[in-house]
């Protein structure tokens, strides 16, 4: 009786109960895998679809609870994932890739609304349809929300029903569509890693040895060169010539003819630095100046973790002239950053120093190289940013001709505040490094949640829906998957000539769709596909609330 009486009566254990029986039976499924490809935490929507079938549900308000604040956790680690290179995404290479990817979210939009117009299904069918096929969970999120804003708090189950019926095959289409690519254009795997491509390293950094061998720098103090060549180039070391001893390179350091100077640099900036200079010598590295420096200079990676450093310019900290040091370069989420005075500090970060091993170490307690506080998330930036987005979320804009007000809501607003704070924080001092498998946590309960509860909501009816032209939607979510990313792959290679493996990336990314890129990985053998994949996914990411939105106010 007890037993029973737990499945079936609502309550705080009810709900528990219900919830992570249903969260965990999907992760159960989901190792489930067809052609390699498995459909992950939306084993989790099926499985509540089927509890709710068979009258397993939350009451109402546990409902709407857990699916907003399940929304909330997934979007705003979005947010914080992306929010980094949300901007720099738009470098050399970076527009292009970006507006392929727009053009491929209005592209479906356009299509699921067309469908809509010449068969007269569900425009709010179609919206579930549509995100289902492109495998895109914030958007049917975002589309859930202002739904919900519109009517008063109330919801609407067929958004995902569309969703669950198109998202299996929503899966193949994309990965059938980079196939596809590959066939029409007779791609040759081979011949495709040497090809040119926008992304390719051209915003890796390099460390070389320069050779001196003009004669009208010789003389002349680093920081006269440095404002000759105007690139952003850090020399670290020099060795002067007919001499074996190192020394670190000062503002006021003076250069001769046969020096060698250690750069660190981008691979056009050492050109233009070398045609000043003379020449790099192939055979030097770094291992030949930490030999040659027999343990007088160090070269060591500390990791930023103290508070006070967030926002601080390197310029700021004067390296040289307080510590005796050089900071060559940064390592940030992944990718190495020029260490331009101009640049800010943020926890996390991973500082390259050059200098004594006494003087290094005062710097580094400065920075404080502590790798266990960043074992502790910024708890407080992380729920200042969930307050201040639901808070812009709710701010209601007038647009002339619209019935209602239009809201960023539950999904717009924190995916917005956690790009900016992830963004700009370190410069309003505001510490907001989490780590990785903290993201992860955060992004993987969220999304769980919110999968649980929209499937206990829209399970009752489900199967009458299906049966009664449900079916019809599969095939409308193929051609809304399909199409678009068909027709951006050939755009992409014919116009912008692109590579192939930039093309699955781009699809993968404009489709918010881990299993496309893990196969895209597959076939590639490089992180070109990785590339623009996440060269894509934020502007996309935001494109998928945002159009979400637009839609449902479009039906009303």
């Amino acid at each position: 009786m007890w037993f029973s009486n737990l499945w079936l009566n609502p309550g705080v254990a009810h709900s528990v109960l219900l919830v992570a029986a249903v969260i965990a039976g999907g992760f159960a499924l989901s190792r489930i895998k067809i052609g390699g490809v498995s459909l992950g935490v939306t084993w989790i929507l099926f499985v509540g679809i089927f509890a709710s079938h068979f009258g397993l549900v939350l009451d109402p308000v546990t409902s709407h609870f857990v699916k907003e604040f399940g929304l909330i956790l997934f979007i705003y680690s979005i947010g914080l994932q992306v929010g980094p290179s949300f901007f720099s995404s738009f470098r050399k290479g970076g527009v292009s890739l970006n507006m392929l990817a727009a053009s491929l979210v209005f592209l479906g939009a356009i299509i699921a609304y067309l469908i809509h117009v010449v068969t007269g299904e569900d425009l709010y069918a179609m919206i579930g349809v549509l995100y289902g096929a492109v495998t895109n969970t914030p958007g049917l999120g975002a589309a859930q929300q202002t739904y919900s804003d519109i009517h008063n708090g109330a919801s609407n189950s067929i958004f995902a029903q569309g969703y669950a019926v198109a998202y299996p095959l929503g899966v193949i289409g994309i990965i059938l569509s980079i196939i596809l690519t590959k066939v029409i254009f007779r791609i040759n795997l081979k011949n495709e890693h040497s090809a040119d491509n926008d992304n390719d390293d051209s915003e890796q950094i390099k460390a070389v040895t320069l050779e001196v061998t003009n004669d009208a720098v010789s003389g002349h103090t680093m920081q006269e060169i440095q404002k000759m060549t105007g690139r952003d180039i850090v020399a670290t070391r020099l060795q002067h010539s007919g001499t074996k001893e190192i020394e670190l390179v000062k503002a006021e350091t003076k250069i001769h003819l046969g020096d060698k100077i250690f750069v660190v640099a981008k691979p056009a900036d050492i050109e233009v630095f070398s045609m000043i200079l003379g020449h790099v010598l192939e055979d030097v590295d770094q291992k030949h100046w930490d030999e040659e420096a027999k343990g007088e200079l160090i070269s060591e990676r500390i990791v930023v973790t103290n508070g006070k450093m967030e926002g601080k310019r390197l310029g700021d900290l004067k390296p040289r002239e307080n510590f005796h040091v050089n900071i060559t370069r940064v390592k940030r989420a992944g990718v190495e950053l020029i260490a331009a005075p101009s640049l800010a500090l943020q926890q996390g970060d991973r500082v390259t120093i050059v200098g004594s091993r006494e003087d290094v170490k005062k710097i580094s307690e400065l920075l404080g190289n502590s790798v266990k506080r960043l074992e502790h998330p910024a708890l407080f930036s992380i729920f200042l940013g969930i307050a201040l987005g639901v808070l812009l979320g709710s701010v209601p804009i007038f647009f002339p001709g619209m019935p209602v007000p239009v809201k960023l809501g539950l999904a717009g607003g924190p995916l917005i505040v956690s790009i900016l704070l992830s963004c700009y924080g370190p410069k309003l001092h505001i510490i907001t490094y989490t780590t990785a498998s903290a993201k992860l946590l955060m992004r993987e309960i969220g999304i769980s949640l919110f999968m649980a509860a929209v499937g206990l909501g829209a399970g009752n009816g489900f199967v009458d829906t299906v049966i009664n032209g449900g079916y019809m939607w599969v095939l409308y979510g193929f051609i809304i998957t399909f199409l678009p990313c068909i027709i951006i792959a050939i755009l992409a290679r014919v116009a912008f000539k692109c590579n192939y493996f930039t093309i699955a990336g781009l699809i993968s990314g404009a489709t918010t769709d881990p299993p496309a890129l893990a196969y895209s990985n597959s076939i590639c053998g490089n992180d070109q596909a990785s590339v623009a994949y996440s060269t894509v996914y934020p502007l996309t990411m935001f494109l998928r609330v945002l159009v979400a939105q637009l839609l449902v106010l479009m039906a009303l």
